[in-house]
């Protein structure tokens, strides 16, 4: 009866580690597949990150191309509506001598 209790109890404990065996590798199975994913997950970050800074700094650029001209533009529309008023008074000048 003493071997019979010996052998039962060892087998439940056999039986306890085998389970925790198994336990324990789907928890490192599961790690490892969870690892993988975040893995990938930071890596399509990081490629989405350049994507998004190289074309925040081309719209950057554009922005001060357009800037720059829209400025240039607009002094020499005021440089020509001086000019266009000094020839309608010089003209108006003409037309009062004549």
């Amino acid at each position: 009866k003493e071997e019979m209790n010996g052998k039962h109890a060892y087998d439940m404990l056999m039986q306890d580690l085998t389970a925790q065996i198994g336990q324990a590798t789907q928890d490192r199975e599961e790690k490892s597949e969870a690892k993988a994913k975040a893995l990938q997950a930071k890596a399509d970050a990081e490629g989405d990150l350049k994507d998004t800074s190289d074309t925040r700094d081309a719209d950057q650029h554009y922005l001060d191309d357009l800037t720059a001209t829209c400025e240039q533009k607009a002094s020499d529309f005021e440089s020509r509506q001086q000019l266009r008023a000094e020839e309608f008074e010089a003209i108006n000048k003409a037309i009062e001598i004549i």
